[in-house]
């Protein structure tokens, strides 16, 4: 064998064995389903950067309301779920989609309106007694109708109001869209829409805006991951997937988590910091 041909057999051999290292490390990523808000707020912005650095992995957001997000990981296009609808979450988990359920921060629901406050709700903590007063003064009311989380738990206070949204005037707002299309249609029409806390505080164009009833415990809201089941979803990087979820829970990922702060306050609570 010549010196020639030896020495082309050695670059080859050392381009494939490059290129082999090279598609693993570009491999090592995993898809998230995620709900808007942790994306709209910064928080995932803040985190993934600590986790790459830890893991060496990569995490690929995909940001949609909860339901569309479980929808993406029913069929399959996601590696692990983080959203915040307990009962959107039960179901998928019934269907034996999702396993090991876990929460991993936490915040609240607020109502935001206009400075005028034309319902009179301002300084209240009924969020139900609001939303009567809302329906009762017909003030404009922007609701995401997308599906999300924050759009279940908006369907399930007027039900607890005993009022019916298909009767509803001119007045209710569906834009189905994302939290922050919600705030800009709201700060646009001076009209009220209930928004998580991450969000409004990230949320620049306020015009008006302002909160108008908080403290009330059923806005509590609660983030959870949840890691996909092996058996529907082999085809998923459950692995890598379980690495991010375990970080998640971690003393570094919750620290993380609570270290994220915007104007001095705290976007997301760790899980384990004392709900009101």
């Amino acid at each position: 064998m010549t010196r020639f041909l030896l020495a082309a057999l050695i670059l080859c051999a050392l381009v494939l064995f490059l290129g082999q290292r090279l598609a693993r490390a570009e491999d090592k990523f995993i898809t998230l389903a995620s709900t808007t808000s942790v994306d709209n707020s910064g928080l995932l912005t803040h985190i993934l950067p600590l986790f790459k650095k830890a893991s060496g992995i990569d995490v690929h957001v995909v940001a949609l309301g909860t339901g569309q997000a479980l929808d993406v990981a029913r069929r399959g296009d996601a590696d692990l779920v983080l959203v915040h609808d307990p009962d959107a979450e039960q179901k998928f988990i019934d269907e034996a989609h999702g396993i090991s359920r876990r929460e991993i921060a936490w915040n609240d629901f607020v109502i935001v309106g206009p400075a005028v406050d034309p319902a009179k709700i301002k300084g209240g903590r009924d969020i139900v007694a609001a939303f009567k007063a809302i329906w009762q003064a017909q003030a404009p009311f922007v609701s995401r109708g997308d599906k999300s989380g924050t759009d279940a738990l908006e369907k399930r206070l007027w039900k607890a109001a005993d009022l019916d949204l298909t009767k509803a005037g001119p007045w209710y707002k569906d834009i189905g869209g994302g939290m922050g299309a919600a705030l800009n249609a709201a700060a646009g029409m001076d009209a009220y829409t209930l928004s998580d806390r991450g969000t409004w505080l990230s949320f620049n164009n306020r015009r008006d805006l302002a909160i108008v009833l908080e403290g009330d415990a059923r806005l509590i809201n609660r983030y959870d991951v949840i890691e996909l089941n092996p058996k529907l979803h082999g085809q998923a990087k459950l692995d890598l997937a379980r690495q991010f979820a375990d970080w998640l829970a971690s003393s570094a990922g919750q620290q993380a988590i609570g270290d994220y702060e915007m104007a001095g306050q705290k976007l997301f609570h760790p899980e384990a910091d004392k709900k009101p």
